[in-house]
């Protein structure tokens, strides 16, 4: 029987135990990966924690991680376009990602320039980049605030405007400054200045994208002064301020991990600086984010991406 690390209740990291589990089964449209690589995020915390169990309610001994990258296994009918043996990147809709094994019905195939590494911690983040930018309609000439640029999907998202012809602004902490800057976008500092901070470098600007839930958005909304092109992908607070909170869907951005698989492959897309553990030592990746503030983009490793 393959493993994984599954949730046993909600709490802290140490809920998360490493243990035998059923083998999942592809069903119609479906791929079964031999997980190689899988990314851990900051929705994953929150799901251990129980903080979103009204959005995400889960079954018992319920296996986390939104996003996966390894070799096809097994395909389910209805399937075209990819075989077992193949080399994929996943988007988990069912979470999945912290197991041995994963099913999944939005994938595209890593090309042999890409490392294993960047294949899985691509897929959620370059998802949620490009499906808030499409949905922003952002275009060439416009001037994009882009609230935590330094992390997975704001480097992610700011690379991608800016080969748009987006002027990028980007809200980070002094240590995140000079990568941002070395991306092509305009740094700003966060806190409680930004609204100043902003205001010294653009004259206005035409749509935020809020990729970290970290505040700013009440000053964003000022700067844009329109709330339909204020997007937050972490902010709870969305409703009361106005703005949409966007999710991942299926339909969001099908196309995106193989936009960012052929950006990669190029050499024309950056990552965030990435750190490996075990697969079965999730819980110490959780704890790693949540109580020294890692910022490294954490990834789980197989036995058999060894």
């Amino acid at each position: 029987m393959p493993s994984a690390c599954v949730l046993t209740k909600y709490g802290p990291p140490s809920v998360l135990e490493w243990a035998e589990v059923a083998m999942p089964e592809p069903s119609k449209g479906e791929i079964r990966i031999k997980a190689m690589v899988s990314g851990v995020g900051p929705t994953d915390l929150k799901i251990r924690r129980g903080s979103l169990a009204a959005v995400y309610p889960l079954p018992d001994r319920a296996v986390l991680g939104f996003e996966t990258a390894g070799v096809v296994d097994a395909v389910g009918d209805g399937v075209t376009g990819v075989a077992v043996g193949d080399e994929v990147a996943a988007q988990l809709m069912t979470l999945g990602g912290y197991g041995e094994f994963v099913v999944a019905t939005t994938w595209a195939v890593k090309p042999k320039r890409v490392s294993w590494e960047d294949a899985g911690a691509l897929p959620a983040s370059v998802e949620a980049a490009v499906r808030v930018l499409r949905a922003l309609k952002v275009s060439s000439g416009e001037t994009l605030l882009l609230l935590g640029a330094g992390g997975s999907v704001g480097m992610i998202a700011a690379q991608l405007a800016l080969r748009q012809g987006v002027h990028v602004i980007a809200a980070v902490g002094e240590h995140d400054e000079e990568l941002v800057r070395e991306l092509g976008a305009t740094p700003v500092r966060y806190g409680s200045e930004l609204l100043a901070n902003v205001r010294k470098v653009a004259d206005h600007v035409d749509a935020t994208f809020d990729a970290s839930g970290k505040g700013g958005v009440e000053e964003a909304i000022t700067l844009t002064g329109d709330r339909s092109r204020v997007i937050t992908l972490a902010d709870e607070r969305a409703r009361d301020l106005g703005v949409a909170f966007s999710s991942y869907t299926p339909d969001g951005a099908p196309d995106a991990i193989a936009i960012g698989m052929e950006l990669l492959a190029n050499g024309e897309l950056q990552l965030r600086s990435q750190r490996s553990l075990p697969m079965s030592e999730a819980a110490s990746a959780h704890r790693l984010l949540e109580e020294e503030g890692a910022r490294e983009k954490l990834l789980l490793t197989t036995a058999a991406a060894g």
